[in-house]
């Protein structure tokens, strides 16, 4: 649990920091024209199909998941839902190279969990991704609103930016 703490203090302060730089870049969430060889490899990481579960140390990720379970308790009263929720998050942002933190720090943002949140940009669900994704990297039958589509969607395109800003996390979020 001791862990935890310090990757809070500075996940808090990059997202504080994001947050406050998202006014400088406001707007540029636009369809970007993507090269063959990227959309090809965006949409490889889309059609991976494996069930999701915990990756990594199993003390750890037990710890992570029972931690996590009881913060989110108050915006997801379902225990199965939340814990199928929690566990496909920590799947889909390790196999995106993301810390599942980051990931929950967007959607709290983003959407504040909740799962049929659509913005006035039309961004859907958790992670509030934007429909012309389907369009470049994925198939018509992909439901945004889908939990596990939704978050492969989203942690995708935050690692795609992320690649774009060089590991930037600032420039990356303020591009999602």
């Amino acid at each position: 649990m001791k862990y935890l703490k310090p990757c809070f203090r500075t996940l808090f302060a990059v997202i504080t920091l994001a947050l406050t730089m998202s006014c400088a870049f406001a707007g540029r969430q636009i369809e970007e024209k993507l090269v063959p060889s990227v959309q090809s490899t965006l949409a490889s990481a889309i059609a991976d199909r494996g069930a999701p579960r915990l990756i990594g140390d199993p003390r750890l990720t037990q710890t992570w998941l029972a931690e996590m379970s009881t913060r989110l308790a108050r915006r997801m009263p379902d225990p199965e839902a939340r814990t199928e929720f929690l566990i496909t998050v920590q799947y889909e942002a390790s196999r995106a190279g993301l810390d599942p933190q980051l990931v929950l720090a967007v959607i709290t943002h983003e959407s504040a969990f909740r799962k049929y949140a659509i913005s006035s940009a039309s961004a859907r669900g958790y992670m509030q991704v934007m429909p012309f994704w389907v369009r470049l990297i994925g198939s018509p039958e992909h439901n945004l609103f889908h939990l596990r589509t939704n978050l492969r969607y989203g942690c995708v395109i935050l690692r795609h930016y992320l690649d774009i800003e060089k590991g930037d996390t600032v420039r990356a979020l303020a591009r999602y």
